[in-house]
């Protein structure tokens, strides 16, 4: 079972991309983030036609989560974050396929920080911590997929000084990515290519893709359950140089 994550950053405007990578990659579970598009903007014939059933949550111009699948429909399970009534936003979804539970995650980025949207950051990802902790505590096969907009460690971003004040380095947002992870996850890409330095985003801006400057954002979290079935894992690099492409690569793991 091939299963992927990949913030799309507007899958109308990407849609093409999209649709070529699928039929190219054939991935059986696909977590899309930054849809950037309503409920009702969201492309299903197109979907459906490539041979995918979804689910998902949209919002007016930003956010937006997915989750697709080969040959299935996925059976929600959850449209929202736990936690707090009052956030909106469109960040989480949660879906059952196959035996499995796979996650749609667009985290906060958290910038500028310090501030309040750095606060909501470390809050989101608290909350996911807690509701994680559910899916372990009744020992089901989950994989939380998405775009955590945290590089975890200094090998997770190119050399540089010039991000040391973005929320996505920060101690806080990588303790809390850790903590996450300590709970019992496996950080597939990490667990079998342990010191290579893989990213999965390159900004638009200084040159940075042909430079490869690029960060590792997007992460595909095993349960313990579903850990020992771990077989390959990997970036779709080659995605982010197409004419017209996101700012990030798909992620991708292939499960026993």
């Amino acid at each position: 079972m091939k299963i992927a994550t990949f913030n799309i950053n507007n899958i109308n405007r990407r849609l093409p991309n999209l649709l070529a990578w699928m039929r190219a990659a054939r991935p059986d579970i696909v977590a899309l983030q930054e849809l950037k598009a309503t409920d009702g903007e969201f492309p299903i014939a197109a979907i459906e036609k490539a041979g995918y059933g979804a689910v998902w949550c949209g919002q007016k111009t930003w956010n937006g989560v997915a989750i697709l699948a080969r040959d299935a429909e996925p059976v929600l399970t959850r449209d929202r974050l736990p936690g707090d009534r009052d956030d909106h936003e469109a960040r989480y979804i949660e879906a059952a396929i196959r035996g499995i539970i796979v996650t749609s995650i667009y985290a906060p980025n958290g910038n500028p920080q310090p501030g309040p949207k750095f606060d909501y950051k470390l809050a989101w990802l608290a909350r996911l911590k807690r509701h994680a902790k559910t899916f372990l505590e009744q020992d089901l096969p989950v994989v939380l997929a998405g775009d955590y907009n945290v590089a975890p460690t200094a090998i997770d971003i190119y050399p540089t000084r010039s991000w040391d004040k973005d929320a996505l380095i920060q101690p806080k947002s990588r303790a809390a990515f850790a903590s996450l992870v300590a709970q019992g996850w496996c950080d597939a890409i990490r667990e079998l290519h342990p010191e290579k330095r893989v990213y999965t985003f390159w900004d638009y801006k200084r040159n940075r893709w042909p430079r490869d400057a690029g960060l590792r954002l997007d992460h595909l979290l095993l349960s313990p359950v579903l850990a020992p079935r771990l077989l390959k894992a990997g970036v779709d690099k080659t995605i982010r140089g197409e004419d017209g492409a996101s700012d990030h690569a798909p992620a991708w793991i292939v499960l026993r």
